[in-house]
């Protein structure tokens, strides 16, 4: 409801600025023809991964991660890190926030485990793991229309050093403060006594997962994730999966279809979002930002262009930072450093990243309380650290390919 309301007044605050001449209507036609696409995309993958959550797939995974695990916390660990890499990579941050975020506490819990380190690691990972495909964060679709409509393979070989390093440097931080954690074990449950839904035979818990909706909910995420790599319009995919799901469910469990599947608050947040902030171009905000982010491709202008991302992120949010600087990023190399910049340096503030919010409200629900304040203390470790060594490699590699 926080988020809708937001998002109406910056409605409000665009359509004042089109009504007064700052915003040319031209352009809201030009926003409009860029952004629907990347809208329609949103839906589709919102109600791909509700309907998967509700079919019991993260459940049945998190299940066998745990199983794989060997009574082993560190191994867990890594193993819910990759889940959570993966759902951030092919389903977005936000799927791993606000999907993953409750398995990943229930495993633990379930474990007898500390939940922090795997906690923290769900969230920095739905962060820092959005860098290698445009589907993974919505700054990297903003980012692919940037550069002219590129291909998801030529996206990921932009990106794919970066994004190595910024998976690596918070999971190296994890397992360093928190290495007791991840030195203790856990009891093993045999495979066969887990449940479709991820619990255990004989544990208290809701009703078994309906086997048709899982496998034939896994057969459509199994095409999807290729088709989203392949070049074909995101939405288009999307869309047909969210079509194929949609009429499974009909059939078999049709309680649960409800508008609520459409993330109504996100969609007019971003939408006043993108209108506020194309009327800020107009006004001069691109140049002054542009006093700080340098403008040549050297290793010293492509940090300050992603301090630059990670600061305003920070202050504002990831999504209207990107906007703001992308003037500025002017070629696939200044493009890298401040997507480095927006999508690993939200780490510190909880307002940095949607998915942040999305993830604490969801500890929140389940009672695991984490303090703002030493979350951002370690924010402010990790993320300069994250930042600089993803902007050194992408310099680095895709630097010496220019």
């Amino acid at each position: 409801m926080r988020l809708a309301i937001i998002g109406a007044v910056l409605l409000v605050a665009g359509a004042v600025a089109v009504a007064t001449g700052i915003l040319p209507w031209s352009e809201v036609g030009v926003l409009v023809e860029r952004v629907a696409p990347i809208m329609g995309f949103v839906v589709g993958m919102t109600v791909v991964t509700e309907l998967a959550s509700e079919a019991g797939v993260f459940q049945w995974v998190a299940g066998r991660l745990r199983h794989w695990g060997r009574g082993r916390s560190v191994l867990l660990w890594l193993l819910l890190a990759l889940f959570a890499v993966l759902s951030t990579i092919f389903l977005s941050l936000d799927t791993t926030a606000v999907l993953l975020t409750p398995v990943v506490v229930t495993v633990t819990r379930r474990a007898g485990l500390p939940v922090l380190p795997f906690a923290l690691a769900t969230v920095w990972l739905a962060n820092t793991a959005s860098l290698l495909l445009p589907v993974s964060n919505l700054t990297n679709l903003l980012a692919q229309h940037n550069l002219g409509g590129i291909t998801p393979a030529q996206f990921a070989g932009l990106m794919w050093a970066p994004s190595i390093v910024a998976i690596v440097v918070p999971l190296l931080f994890i397992a360093v403060v928190f290495r007791g954690d991840l030195r203790k074990s856990y009891a093993r449950i045999p495979v066969s006594r887990i449940k479709p839904d991820g619990g255990t035979s004989g544990a208290a818990g809701g009703p078994p997962a309906d086997r048709v909706l899982l496998v034939g909910t896994a057969a459509v995420l199994a095409i999807l994730l290729p088709a989203l790599v392949s070049g074909i319009p995101l939405w288009i995919s999307a869309g047909a999966a969210a079509g194929v799901l949609l009429i499974l469910f009909a059939v078999r469990r049709p309680g649960v279809l409800n508008p609520k599947l459409v993330p109504w608050s996100l969609l007019l947040f971003t939408s006043g979002l993108f209108l506020v902030v194309e009327a800020t171009r107009y006004v001069g905000l691109p140049e002054l930002l542009g006093r700080f982010a340098g403008q040549g491709e050297g290793l010293g202008d492509l940090l300050r262009l992603a301090a630059t991302g990670a600061l305003g992120s920070n202050v504002v949010n990831n999504l209207p930072a990107y906007l703001l600087a992308e003037p500025l990023a002017d070629s696939p190399l200044r493009t890298g450093a401040l997507l480095i910049g927006v999508n690993a340096g939200p780490l510190i503030a909880p307002w940095a990243s949607l998915a942040t919010l999305l993830w604490h409200d969801r500890l929140a629900r389940m009672n695991v309380l984490i303090s703002w304040k030493g979350y951002a203390v370690f924010g402010l470790i990790v993320a300069p650290l994250t930042v600089v060594a993803a902007v050194a490699v992408l310099a680095l590699t895709a630097g010496g390919t220019q």
